[in-house]
């Protein structure tokens, strides 16, 4: 019935997808067999119902038959759903009178039998016109929305979303975990293929941040907890004491010269020492020290104190305490990065047994002028030059028997770039890399491949190494050429991992917070791999860099522009308007049990104590059913998804 009390005119349109549905469907026995159906007042097939002639061939039929609901017979609804309810809005029709029934990836893609295909998607069809038949015409539910954002992580992707969004007009708090931003990119020496120097790049753009009007930098600070829906969310972020006054220091290092503590220099991967008081590095944003409370000799007591003692500024407050604030915003742009994986699981290949045996990013700071050796490559084990330097390939990745499954996709090229960048400054010297196959999917990225073996000379051997180990002073590589099948003992100088990218160490924690989801791998999962890539399915959170997954650094820039056109795109607009396809309670039905309570994954439900009833935010549910699957007495009814509708589809299939 539709909302006079009348009967529905229902029109069923069954689309042909070119061959994909009609390849195994026959969709016009489909839309025959829909002809007559109760409540069906007309049925037809078309190659392509989501194109344009396939969309004003709805629309005039709904004008001419005086239909008030349609089903469109085609693919899954995540794909096309939005595009139909547009057409019927035009036509005046409630949005929410139109369904998709799945023949596609239900039924065409899973079978072969075309008979048993074309009953089956007979009944599926069916089955919606019963669903239909029971909707309600629905309103989206509408909210202000905070034009605020805030970003995580400071690293490249972050950096670049803030400025985009700041240079747009909005607020934006930039949170970095680490005393510094800049993240992984201003420890490379140089980048590919144009062999930029990364600081020349990055150091600009960090400073451009911090004196960016419109952008509040936050180091040293984590986000602790997330609350609130798109538009509207409530952040608590906690500040980590960092003991020295940003405002007040001015970088003499006076502190740094008296601290008695050395301790290993992590921004260098190990490869110098730093003190308990630091700089984390000479372009750091914000420009201040930052006192190491874990290498530090003590504070309560006091043991030390001769950092304090020599600053004339008095920048230094041993009582600086940690602290919690809350600040809102309306979108938030997840770009944590990437960590490399443990040497230590790759025990066959040295693991941390041998000092020779390094990944990249140890060797970009060994490459690297401000690096420490200033530039000049030497072997970390006794600062000799290497003459013979193996570089081996995906190590961690490509290996789902012992390691990870995925390719991590910049290894190729940062092996050439390495590679290149060795023989420039050891002209004498012999560049091996055992690889399994090249991939160079960039612009210019296979002429910079080539140009390292053709005019750098560098010696590319196809084949997998099966262990390091070392002889002397020297590492011995073992390893299989799989284009002669002779195996190769080959003595290296330095060896250098091409390690596999992870998803960044303690983000499973922020995640949870977040309530957004990972993929089995640990990388972010987008809403839509094709149509909706920097979305996640958590509405108003968005994800940039190599936080989503492996990425260059021109790929991971243009990902952080894209998610702030989403962001400018959400703010943009007066109203947020959100799905009403939400599960509300019957008052009437409501025990109080409290149980969808605790099953609700977006925390949309509250036990009304004085009443004895769950109260809704029906702005924060996102219409997943949980609560509805787990309510005893069905107080909890989705709309358009209640009881007695899944009842009459069920019933229509068994029919057939």
């Amino acid at each position: 019935m539709n909302g006079n009390g009348k009967k529905k005119r229902i029109g069923v349109f069954v689309c042909h997808c070119g061959v994909n549905i009609a390849g195994v469907v026959d969709v016009e026995r489909v839309a025959k067999a829909l002809e007559g159906y109760s409540g069906v007042s007309f049925s037809t097939h078309y190659i392509y119902m989501c194109s344009e002639p396939g969309q004003n061939m709805i629309l005039e039929t709904i004008r001419e038959e005086k239909l008030d609901s349609i089903i469109v017979a085609a693919c899954s609804p995540t794909l096309h759903e939005k595009t139909f309810q547009s057409v019927i809005e035009l036509a005046g029709l409630n949005p929410y009178q139109v369904e998709i029934a799945n023949i596609r990836e239900q039924d065409s893609w899973v079978h072969s039998d075309k008979e048993k295909a074309t009953l089956k998607a007979i009944k599926i069809v069916k089955s919606m016109v019963e669903k239909v038949l029971q909707n309600e015409s629905l309103e989206p539910i509408r909210v202000g929305v905070t034009r605020r954002a805030l970003v995580i992580g400071a690293g490249i992707s972050g950096i670049q979303s803030a400025l985009d969004i700041a240079d747009h007009g909005y607020e934006v708090l930039l949170v970095e975990k680490n005393p510094s931003i800049g993240g992984h990119m201003i420890q490379l020496s140089e980048t590919f293929p144009t062999l930029d120097c990364s600081q020349c790049i990055m150091t600009p753009k960090m400073v451009e941040a911090s004196r960016h009007p419109n952008i509040r930098i936050l180091t040293y600070h984590e986000v602790e907890s997330i609350s609130g829906y798109v538009g509207n969310f409530k952040v608590k972020i906690r500040k980590k004491p960092r003991f020295v006054d940003p405002d007040k220091c001015t970088m003499c290092a006076d502190c740094e010269d008296v601290c008695p503590q050395i301790v290993s220099d992590e921004f260098n991967m190990g490869l110098s020492f730093r003190k308990a008081i630091y700089l984390p590095f000479p372009q750091a944003v914000p420009g201040t020290y930052t006192l190491d409370i874990e290498n530090c000799l003590g504070l309560l007591p006091i043991r030390c104190g001769k950092c304090k003692e020599v600053c004339e500024p008095d920048a230094i407050n041993y009582d600086d305490q940690e602290t919690v604030f809350e600040e809102e915003v309306g979108a938030v742009v997840v770009s944590t990065g990437y960590d490399l994986y443990d040497l230590n699981h790759l025990g066959e290949f040295g693991g941390e047994k041998y000092e020779d045996v390094i990944n990249g990013l140890e060797f970009e700071r060994i490459l690297s002028a401000s690096g420490p050796t200033g530039g000049e490559v030497r072997r970390p084990s006794d600062g000799k030059v290497p003459k013979n330097v193996v570089f081996i390939q995906c190590c961690g990745s490509r290996d789902p028997e012992n390691h990870n499954p995925y390719c991590s996709k910049i290894c190729c090229m940062y092996t050439s770039k390495h590679a290149m960048l060795y023989k420039h400054h050891v002209p004498d010297g012999n560049a091996t890399v055992f690889y399994i196959d090249v991939r160079t999917g960039g612009k210019n990225f296979e002429e910079f491949y080539q140009r390292t073996i053709d005019e750098d000379q560098v010696l590319y051997v196809r084949g997998k190494v099966s262990k390091v180990y070392k002889e002397g002073d020297k590492i011995i590589v073992w390893g299989v050429d799989t284009l002669t099948g002779r195996k190769i003992e080959m003595e290296a100088d330095l060896v250098v991992l091409a390690m596999s990218m992870v998803q960044t160490d303690g983000v499973n924690e922020l995640l949870k917070k977040l309530r957004i989801s990972s993929d089995a791998n640990g990388w972010l999962s987008e809403a839509h791999p094709k149509l909706r890539p920097v979305e996640s399915l958590n509405a108003g959170f968005y994800l940039a860099g190599c936080a989503h997954g492996p990425k260059d650094i021109p790929e991971t820039v243009s990902q952080a522009s894209a998610a702030v056109a989403k962001v400018g795109d959400l703010f943009a607009q007066e109203q947020l308007l959100h799905e009403p396809t939400v599960v509300p309670v019957d008052e009437d039905l409501c025990s109080g049990c409290g149980i969808c309570v605790t099953i609700c994954p977006y925390s949309a439900r509250e036990l009304d104590k004085e009443k004895g009833v769950v109260k809704v935010n029906e702005v924060l549910c996102e219409g997943c059913g949980a609560c509805a699957a787990a309510c005893p007495s069905g107080a909890a009814q989705q709309r358009n998804q209640t009881d007695d509708q899944i009842f009459s589809m069920v019933r229509a299939i068994l029919r057939g």
